[in-house]
């Protein structure tokens, strides 16, 4: 379901899981989503809500900003 219009949200997540010493099911559990999801959202074909991705951030102690990277393409 990925459109021309639609851009890219990056981000760092698979590293902040890391850093926690958890795996893909446990981030799941704490931030009250799937596993799937999870891996959906390293993978980058999924863009949580922003509500998701406060959690995550809350969960990883930081910054959305710093775990999820918007770039436009300059072309």
């Amino acid at each position: 379901m990925k459109g021309s219009d639609q851009v890219p949200l990056l981000n760092h997540l698979k590293e902040y899981r890391s850093k926690l010493g958890i795996n893909q099911t446990e981030l799941g559990k704490l931030a009250g989503v799937s596993r799937q999801t999870i891996s959906l959202i390293e993978r980058g074909d999924y863009s949580p809500s922003v509500t998701l991705a406060l959690k995550l951030a809350k969960i990883c102690q930081t910054t959305v900003e710093d775990i999820f990277v918007y770039e436009e393409d300059e072309s």
